[in-house]
């Protein structure tokens, strides 16, 4: 079964291939390859080394794929066009809950939430001690810092700049070309952030400087990398007249590829939710809570210590009639 995978016959999430984006394609399997099929063309993708599939509109999936992805350790996101909405998503490669558990112990405790936002402004102020600051002088900073950096790739560019304009729920339809280029790329790093987030079995959702969003956490780690990402990226392709959503989307992709950025993203989660001195788990415990001995060993039947049941009616399935399934030859 999928969810007793050994996680150490899994590949890596920091080694694999961030995402994979499909729009109007037929996803099926072939041994252990995911298949993508459209009328242009078939492209074979190995499940295990991709950390996430994107699935956009017009995009059907069939049970064996699904599968092998899940077997794979490869997280599954329904996304909206471009990826600017994600509807759902699939257990990522993480099998375990130790890092989600302290992402919660940290982020429910005043002071150890601070400790870490104080941690995310330190990796963007290398040069500057942080430790004595509280959320208000933090954001101040950082506000500051970024419209410095506006106005320097403004000047070194020579794109004129006359501030960030964002319309929820429109990202692409706010303000001019170097605006919407740093939408269409802020969409890219959320989308590799995503993935390594839910590879790593934390919670998107469990922010330390965002809050009460179901990425919140996520918006948390990009913020670390936009001034080094989609920033210059994107005055950089205004100046060269390069305008579009996929002229973003591409160059971010060779700029990660180049700079490996997958792996610094799942570094950095971990430096800032575990202590120097805390090592990673790789198993999975399989075991179940107990109010007074703390946990006891899953798989085992309890009804001798309880006996307790459930309502049978309480499931309703819903079945199809059998049909004959076409051959398809790849």
């Amino acid at each position: 079964m999928w969810w007793l995978a050994d996680p150490k016959d899994l590949h890596r999430i920091s080694d694999r291939l961030s995402s994979v984006y499909v729009e109007r394609c037929h996803v099926d399997r072939a041994d252990n390859a995911v298949v993508l099929v459209n009328r242009e063309r078939t492209i074979r993708v190995p499940a295990a080394m991709v950390a996430t599939l994107l699935l956009g509109p017009g995009t059907r999936i069939t049970t064996a794929a699904v599968r092998l992805l899940a077997d794979s350790g490869t997280a599954i996101c329904w996304v909206g066009e471009r990826g600017v909405r994600l509807y759902a998503s699939g257990i990522g490669p993480s099998r375990g809950s130790q890092l989600l558990l302290r992402q919660a112990y940290l982020v429910t405790r005043t002071k150890e939430r601070l400790a870490v936002a104080r941690r995310m402004y330190g990796m963007r102020f290398p040069d500057e001690d942080v430790s004595t600051l509280n959320m208000q002088q933090l954001r101040g900073r950082e506000g500051a810092r970024v419209k410095k950096i506006y106005r320097l790739h403004a000047t070194r560019t020579g794109v004129p700049w006359d501030g960030r304009l964002y319309k929820t729920g429109q990202p692409f339809e706010a303000g001019d070309d170097v605006n919407r280029l740093l939408s269409a790329g802020h969409s890219c790093l959320y989308g590799i952030c995503h993935a390594a987030v839910v590879g790593l079995g934390a919670s998107p959702a469990l922010g330390f400087v965002h809050t009460g969003g179901a990425t919140s956490f996520v918006l948390d780690i990009a913020d670390l990398y936009k001034a080094e990402y989609t920033i210059p990226i994107a005055f950089d392709l205004a100046a060269r007249g390069l305008t579009t959503e996929r002229d973003a989307r591409t160059t971010f992709r060779d700029r990660i590829a180049e700079g490996k950025l997958m792996s610094r993203i799942v570094r950095d989660i971990k430096t800032l939710l575990l202590d120097a001195d805390t090592e990673e788990p790789i198993e999975d415990a399989h075991e179940l809570w107990d109010d007074e001995h703390g946990t006891v060993p899953g798989g085992i039947n309890w009804a001798d210590e309880f006996a307790g049941g459930f309502d049978e009616t309480s499931f309703v399935g819903v079945t199809g009639p059998d049909v004959a399934e076409p051959k398809v030859d790849f």
